[in-house]
């Protein structure tokens, strides 16, 4: 895999672009603006980055990066994501997303509604955990003491690994939250959420993890 296509190109997006040509990845930028508005990003990020449609972005990509407003999930396509690792960057704010009643009501999670939305691509959450800046500035070599562990999620055992790889790369360790269904466990404001921790100390984080209704939110 060595193509990585970004849908969505904001401060994540930007950031994980260039990790990943650090890594030795070709990277397909695009956002809902067009190509031609990524043009001094990808002049900055260099030969092997360039921009395109979110349509070419997740053509080009082995996998692919969903990292764009939760409230516009549905307009990530769909075809060309078939059978493809899909990651998924997405925090729900009500107050940019308007409300969505199945995770008000939490019956639902950010990424189990993009699964569903790409029923045969291989999501995992990741990412959404960590200040845009900190990818760029807190990954270490692996072994390092008190490495910062990022959480995952996801159905499939075989595109977590391949995500846990890739997170491995840019610099941190991977702690392996379970299915989709428990990436509620580090969304924002929970103990998990934006936080330093090593490998130990994001399970303890995830394990004390409550749903917001339990939290009087």
């Amino acid at each position: 895999m060595r193509t990585i296509g970004l849908i969505g190109a904001g401060h994540i997006g930007s950031a994980l672009a260039k990790l990943a040509i650090d890594a030795g990845y070709d990277v397909v930028l695009s956002n809902s603006r067009g190509p031609e508005t990524l043009s001094g990003l990808v002049a900055q990020l260099g030969p092997k980055a360039r921009a395109g449609t979110t349509q070419e972005a997740a053509r080009a990509g082995d996998i692919v990066v969903v990292t764009i407003p939760l409230k516009n999930y549905k307009s990530v396509p769909v075809e060309p994501l078939k059978g493809k690792i899909v990651i998924d960057t997405n925090n729900y704010y009500p107050q940019r997303d308007g409300q969505i009643p199945e995770l008000d009501s939490e019956k639902t999670t950010t990424s189990e509604l993009l699964q569903a939305h790409l029923p045969e691509s291989k999501v995992v959450k990741a990412f959404n955990h960590i200040w845009f800046e900190h990818l760029k500035t807190q990954g270490q070599p692996a072994g390092s003491k008190n490495r910062r562990a990022l959480a995952i999620s996801g159905n499939d055992a075989e595109a977590k690994k391949v995500v846990a790889g890739l997170i491995d790369t840019f610099g941190f360790d991977v702690v392996d939250a379970g299915p989709l269904s428990e990436g509620w466990r580090f969304q924002r404001d929970l103990p998990a959420y934006n936080r330093p921790f090593n490998a130990q100390e994001m399970k303890v984080a995830l394990g004390e993890a409550k749903r917001y209704a339990e939290l009087g939110r």
